[in-house]
């Protein structure tokens, strides 16, 4: 298959089942291509959402950064896409003020192309044919950079996730949460100050095709909200009446 190198072997760094699955938005005109990467992506844990054109990434995109429902925390952008090109994408999200994690991967090897491509606003950059074992590890590093502290641990206010440790504090307290409560907890603290809808919440924390119902997320919310002392952690999540939800950062 052009474009990629099928390797698997033993993944350098496997998925850990401690971590929230990231979502990572495939951009590629290519079907077979995008459906290799979207399975092998699914396999080392991570979320995939598709999009084929330029201009249906941007738009999904920008959505995204407005709290629309599907939440994306990495793109991996092809160039040459049909109606909007990859560069013209990378630069109208960053003139957006959208700093989601960009991973350019294409066929455009020189180092000009690559110049050209950093100064659009991209996070790396990979050149066709590519191992999907390197363009996880990449994305995965990409998310280490980009996210706060680059180690798992998340903070808003004085309220702390440790994803690795599966710990988290309400100021100087810690709480004991279940896995899943963690996980709404982390998406939220990952995203501060954005109203996040249900369907929102649904697809990053349990994934684009699991069956289960708004009223879920709403419980975990309540449960979250029941342990943990907002007071203590200067932050609270709120009600967005005929919305959603959003983390205030009081202090």
């Amino acid at each position: 298959m052009a474009g990629v190198v099928a390797t698997r072997g033993s993944p350098l760094h496997p998925p850990s089942a401690s971590a929230i699955s990231p979502t990572v938005l495939v951009v590629e005109d290519d079907a077979d291509l995008r459906s290799a990467v979207r399975r092998y992506l699914s396999e080392e844990g991570f979320t995939v959402e598709e999009a084929e054109s330029g201009d249906e990434a941007l738009a999904v995109l920008l959505d995204a950064a407005r709290g629309g429902p599907v939440a994306v925390d990495a793109v991996v952008l092809d160039l040459l896409l049909p109606r909007l090109n990859g560069r013209e994408v990378c630069y109208r999200l960053r003139r957006a003020g959208c700093w989601v994690p960009v991973l350019i991967a294409t066929a455009f090897g020189e180092v000009d192309d690559r110049i050209l491509g950093f100064q659009d606003g991209a996070d790396d950059y990979l050149v066709k044919p590519f191992s999907l074992a390197e363009l996880t590890l990449r994305l995965r590093a990409v998310l280490r950079r980009t996210s706060p502290g680059g180690d798992g641990r998340l903070v808003a206010g004085e309220l702390r996730v440790d994803l690795l440790a599966r710990r988290a504090w309400s100021g100087p307290v810690e709480v004991t949460l279940s896995p899943r409560e963690l996980e709404v907890l982390a998406f939220f603290v990952r995203r501060p100050g954005i109203v996040l809808s249900r369907e929102v919440v649904r697809r990053g924390v349990w994934g684009a095709q699991a069956s289960i119902s708004s009223n879920s997320v709403d419980q975990h919310i309540a449960h979250l909200r029941r342990k943990l002392d907002w007071s203590l952690a200067g932050a609270e999540i709120e009600t967005v009446q005929g919305v959603g939800y959003r983390l205030r950062v009081v202090r």
